[in-house]
């Protein structure tokens, strides 16, 4: 019994929520981490049966499994180890995903109730997602759902790479809304962004799945165009244009339609990034100059 006591002392305070039920599932120990992750005191939960409104756990399809296949019962009836991920009940009433473990509990050779130890330490399934998740927001313009600036120039390196070893040519063309300006001024910043979005969608829609277009700034997009020839690059930058010029946004009873102007650049011979860019700018201003909705293409030098 002295042992017993012990044990439960240093369960107190080990960094998992820890409980004790005897055979009837009446709670007869709840540490502290156990108070902390489901905001019970041990006051409000000894004496009480853990099928009583308190943790409730449920599964991911919503199975109350208090009332059918509690783990911790089940060990209870067959004294095997189980292991399991449910959604215990909070006191505050919210759910909280937890890795559950329960085990026979014996005293002297003779079952007299079970343990379950509980984390809130996310699965590494799951921590494996929220990484990848975080990973594509941190490379993602949150309005348009395009590559950042910061990942389109990290996939330009790549492709100065390829050209590099592979002596695969490809293209970059630099984008930029005419007068857009004036559609923030005269219909708000709202029909602003359905604007953006809407061309985005259409120079989407007209480059190849290899190719990518990246928001480079507040009305700039930069392709990138994988594996690609002069000819082929004067007509995907061409149906960018057109397919730019033939949609347009409905609002407030408005048709508001806009146009891009151009700037595309044939990449054959290893260059830096910063050199390719202000080609393109260069030569997206010259499309400006020559009356918009227009491109200009050239070839590295």
């Amino acid at each position: 019994m002295e042992n017993n006591l012990i044990y439960q002392e240093v369960l107190k305070h080990v960094k998992e929520g820890v409980y004790f039920v005897d055979t009837d599932r009446r709670i007869t120990f709840w540490n502290n981490h156990a108070e902390k992750i489901t905001g019970f005191t041990a006051a409000e939960v000894l004496d009480k049966y853990c099928f009583e409104n308190i943790l409730n756990h449920v599964d991911d399809e919503g199975t109350h499994l208090c009332r059918q296949g509690c783990p911790l019962h089940r060990t209870i009836e067959d004294s095997y180890n189980r292991e399991a991920t449910v959604y215990l009940h909070h006191r505050q009433g919210h759910r909280v995903p937890v890795m559950i473990r329960t085990y026979p509990l014996y005293d002297e050779g003779r079952l007299i109730g079970a343990i379950e130890l509980f984390s809130d330490e996310k699965p590494p399934t799951q921590l494996m997602k929220e990484i990848e998740d975080l990973k594509v927001l941190a490379m993602t313009d949150q309005l348009t759902g395009l590559a950042n600036r910061r990942y389109t120039e990290s996939f330009l390196s790549g492709k100065l790479l390829e050209l590099e070893e592979f002596d695969t040519p490809f293209g970059v063309a630099l984008v930029d809304i005419d007068h857009f300006k004036a559609v923030n001024d005269t219909y708000g910043h709202d029909a602003g962004d359905l604007t953006i979005q809407m061309i985005v969608k259409s120079l989407v829609n007209a480059v190849r799945s290899g190719d990518l277009v990246g928001r480079w700034g507040g009305e700039e997009f930069l392709v990138v165009f994988s594996t690609v020839g002069f000819d082929q690059l004067r007509q995907i930058s061409e149906r960018m244009r057109m397919l730019v010029e033939a949609s347009s946004v409905q609002r407030e009873g408005s048709d508001i339609r806009v146009t891009v102007s151009i700037g595309s650049v044939f990449v054959e011979k290893t260059a830096s990034k910063d050199r390719i860019i202000r080609l393109a700018d260069r030569l997206m201003y010259q499309s400006k100059e020559q009356g918009r909705n227009r491109i200009t293409l050239a070839t590295l030098d």
